[in-house]
């Protein structure tokens, strides 16, 4: 069971991924109309203002036209309301205990970590990161036929967002860590690069445990430096 403030921060970083897709869905739709004309945007062309203003000067026929600017409309007004809701999540999020120690392991954000947190309550809930791990799905389904056990893919319980956010975030933290790039690269060579993406990320939500079970602050995370207790 969730604190209040981790309830209402899971129920707000819930609705923010939503718009979030719903966003990415009215991107896709724009390029669509443009690819059929024999037009390529930048992929990066519908996130930012500029962008979205060329777009708008395009040499379209007047029925597309308003078809592309009645989608832009929504973009436009999906990139206010996730703007305002993560300036919510940034403000609120700060309150949760881990929140200055999550953010200090580099590939960790403002958002990430109160999304990470908001799923994870309190890691004294958790006697182990394998339990933590089981909580986030990225654990292998286990078959037991006749006296042998076969690991499946993984389990996939929790929420879909939890499991998004973390390997996103492991991934970003493979750029600065030797450590996890190399581990990374040692799985992938063995068995491919899906398996390893999981294996990163049940590696990172490992360090996340760590860092929130000792209460470490990372004075330097790439080379795995704990900063001194004031």
């Amino acid at each position: 069971m969730k604190d209040k403030l981790h309830a209402e921060l899971a129920s707000l970083t819930q609705t923010r991924d939503t718009l979030v897709k719903q966003r990415t869905s009215l991107k896709n739709k724009i390029n669509n109309i443009m690819a059929a004309r024999g037009l390529s945007p930048r992929r990066e062309q519908l996130s930012s203002e500029k962008g979205l203003r060329e777009v708008e000067a395009l040499p379209l026929s007047p029925i597309v036209m308003a078809e592309v600017r009645a989608l832009i409309a929504q973009i436009r007004s999906l990139n206010q309301t996730i703007s305002d809701l993560e300036k919510t999540i940034k403000q609120e999020g700060e309150k949760l205990p881990g929140h200055k120690n999550l953010k200090s392991i580099k590939g960790i954000g403002d958002v990430s970590a109160t999304i990470l947190l908001s799923i994870i309550g309190d890691i004294n809930d958790f006697q182990s990161e394998g339990k933590l791990a089981s909580y986030f799905g990225i654990v292998p389904r286990i078959r037991n036929s006749n006296e042998t056990q076969h690991s499946g893919r993984i389990t996939k319980r929790g929420t879909k967002l939890g499991r998004t956010t973390l390997v996103q975030c492991s991934l970003i933290a493979m750029r600065y860590s030797e450590y996890l790039r190399r581990f990374y690269q040692r799985i992938a060579v063995r068995r491919g690069k899906g398996k390893a993406i999981i294996a990163l990320a049940k590696k990172f939500l490992g360090i996340i445990y760590a860092t929130l079970k000792n209460d470490w602050t990372f004075e330097d995370f790439p080379n795995f430096v704990i900063a001194e207790a004031a």
